[in-house]
């Protein structure tokens, strides 16, 4: 699968001006369909909330910079291993993120789009899962 920035971009477009809806659903949605793994967040998510929809913003921003995206991923993956992540817990995250982006873009998720924010995921795990698991062994 290949990342095509412009569906992401412009499906991101679709989803963005539903702000903080947008993580609410998430977690609603992970939590919902992943139980075991709410004890790794806070009872309160409001902070936890604004800190995935900024991450999600910077992910877009720099989808094209693979330098900066690397670091950016890199440092989300050692933070996540200090709440005790685990890679396991990737595809679920990854399916909730992809069922809260087609709830919100509606009519902009089409086939393809959901092909290419696969294959950005696909990038976020591995990135993040590299670096996690790193951590993790020092």
């Amino acid at each position: 699968m290949t990342i095509d920035p412009v569906l992401v971009k412009s499906s991101f477009a679709v989803v963005e001006p539903h702000g903080p809806a947008v993580a609410g659903y998430f977690y609603r949605h992970l939590f919902e369909h992943n139980p075991e793994v709410r004890g790794l967040f806070a009872e309160h998510l409001d902070e936890q909330q604004d800190r995935l929809w900024a991450a999600l913003g910077a992910l877009v921003t720099h989808l094209e910079d693979s330098g900066t995206l690397a670091g950016i991923l890199t440092g989300l993956g050692e933070r996540h291993a200090g709440y005790g992540a685990l890679t396991d817990h990737f595809p679920a995250v990854g399916a909730s993120l992809l069922a809260t982006l087609a709830h919100f873009a509606g009519d902009a998720w089409t086939p393809e789009t959901e092909a290419s924010w696969t294959a950005v995921y696909g990038v976020v795990a591995d990135t993040m899962g590299r670096s996690l698991t790193a951590a993790q062994s020092a």
